[in-house]
């Protein structure tokens, strides 16, 4: 590769159209990761018979993934001072379409286990290096446009996903949930090896292997702990408190690490730009919403509701379509409106959707849940164009590519606590919320015994009993989704005061402009 080739060119030497086709390009990568991600969490049952595993042992499916995911994210970033964003970007596509298909072919638990956990290598650095990249082909006043069109793009896979998972896996097989990623994959890559200029960084340091030991040892012990904790009881296990411990000192010596070493794995100077930490933290609120969400809603869909698997997916895909359209919209009105602003509205918006949430029975109408899931999806759009166009509008380009590495790391990791959190509440909730009812479920509480009862609820037979089991047992969790979405209601809430500490997004376009 020559010089010229390699040289960056700047956001204005792009034509429209070529705009146009590099975020198409750019968009594939992270559209077949979630659409992928999307598909699976449908086909696992059919899987899990298929390969004749145990509930605990499907689980990995996932794990191993989240575990990949989580070490190799902050290494695509590091990768790019060495190598051009464009072959790593290709390589990750590659990579994961290949192993896409090894994942479909595979005929045993250990086969798939291995598999996932090499799809998580190669994907971890598409979403990040396609984000990274669009900054590069956008005028800074246009981000939030390139987020808007990047946003738009990532929200077909939550649309297609559930609904088209559904459907594969239930007149084809669930590996076509893998299979159908090879058509995306070879678009992405001849579109991306045609469009994407080739930039290489203006320095080189050397790779810190020690530090990315240390970060790689905190966050798969992390990611462990918070995926598996709910089921082997948190501090009850020996292996829990030991993986905790193990990431505690992990992450310390990485700290240690990054402060007196001359050429630390992560540049410690991100962290002096209070909008990236900002955004950084309102990002793992975003990935604890939007996936501590889908643990929620679904369930409560064909559970409470009684919707079936594909009918829940179609309820929640007008959500996908409100941030689509949303997406739209705000990318254009980040440049006229001061980011946080924006942001304040998302998450109001949002927690506005989930308090709403709370108060949902099982007699509830499909067309207000649905009402209150497109809230919901539009407070998704308000809130992470603005903070994604605010967390880079202060960073050097330089620093960009490993700053959005932690930055996608980040959500990742609001995506674990979210559902870790989220799910250990709705079973305690409901143990308790049982229990409490049942407490009161008696022959000798007066309201039993002179309140008029459903015949089905007589207490002297066995079918009696059986059928008031029944409804306690319903209403128990009924309430426990209640307390769940109130609890992400409060956690939104009381991140709108971080917004005020971010710097206003406007002022920073004038003073890049000046």
């Amino acid at each position: 590769m020559n010089a010229a080739a390699a040289a960056p060119k700047k956001p204005s030497d792009f034509t429209n159209l070529q705009r146009g086709l590099i975020t198409v390009a750019l968009v594939t990568g992270p559209i077949m990761q979630v659409l992928d991600s999307s598909m699976l969490a449908v086909a696992m049952r059919h899987m899990q018979g298929s390969l004749s595993a145990a509930q605990d042992q499907i689980a990995w499916v996932l794990t191993s993934y989240l575990i990949a995911v989580a070490v190799a994210t902050p290494l695509w970033g590091a990768l790019t001072e060495h190598f051009s964003r464009k072959r790593l970007f290709i390589f990750g596509l590659l990579g994961f379409t290949l192993i896409s298909v090894l994942c479909g072919s595979a005929d045993t638990l250990t086969e798939i286990l291995v598999y996932r956990a090499m799809q998580g290598v190669f994907g971890a650095g598409l979403i990040p290096l396609s984000q990274s990249a669009l900054m590069d082909v956008y005028e800074q006043k246009d981000y939030g446009v390139a987020m808007g069109w990047w946003g738009i793009g990532l929200m077909f896979g939550p649309i297609l996903g559930p609904t088209l998972g559904g459907y594969v896996t239930e007149w084809y097989s669930w590996r076509w949930a893998f299979f159908i990623n090879i058509p995306f994959g070879i678009f992405g890559i001849v579109l991306a090896a045609a469009m994407l200029p080739s930039t290489l960084a203006k320095k080189r340091r050397p790779f810190n292997y020690f530090g990315f030991a240390m970060l790689s040892i905190g966050l798969a012990s992390l990611q462990f702990v918070l995926d598996r904790g709910q089921r082997m009881d948190w501090l009850e296990s020996h292996i829990i408190i030991g993986l905790a411990c193990i990431a505690g000192a992990a992450f310390w010596v990485f700290i240690v690490n990054s402060v007196y070493s001359k050429n630390p794995f992560v540049d410690p100077v991100l962290l002096t730009n209070r909008n990236f930490v900002i955004g950084m933290l309102l990002r793992m609120v975003f990935g604890l919403m939007l996936f501590g969400s889908l643990i929620l809603i679904p369930p409560f869909v064909q559970n409470i509701s009684g919707y079936s698997l594909v009918d829940s997916g179609l309820i929640l895909a007008p959500r996908g379509l409100a941030t689509m359209i949303s997406a739209y919209i705000v990318g254009r009105l980040v440049k006229y409106y001061d980011a946080r602003k924006l942001i304040a509205v998302g998450l109001s918006l949002a927690a506005l959707s989930a308090w709403e949430m709370s108060q949902l029975t099982a007699d509830s109408s499909v067309y207000v849940m649905i009402g209150y899931i497109m809230i919901q999806g539009v407070g998704f759009a308000f809130f992470f164009i603005p903070l994604t166009t605010a967390s880079f509008s202060t960073m050097a380009a330089d620093q960009r590519d490993l700053g959005t590495s932690i930055y996608a790391l980040t959500g990742n990791i609001g995506r674990s606590i979210g559902i870790a959190v989220l799910s250990s509440f709705l079973v305690r909730q409901t143990q308790t919320n049982r229990a409490h009812l049942s407490e009161h479920a008696t022959p000798f509480n007066d309201l039993m015994a002179h309140v008029p009862m459903p015949d089905t609820w007589a207490l002297d037979t066995t079918t009696g009993l059986a059928a008031l089991e029944h409804t306690i047992s319903f209403q128990a969790s009924m309430l426990a989704y209640s307390f769940d979405f109130q609890l992400l209601t409060g956690i939104l809430l009381c991140c709108l005061p971080l917004t005020m500490f971010m710097t206003n997004s406007l002022k920073v376009k004038k003073a890049v402009g000046a």
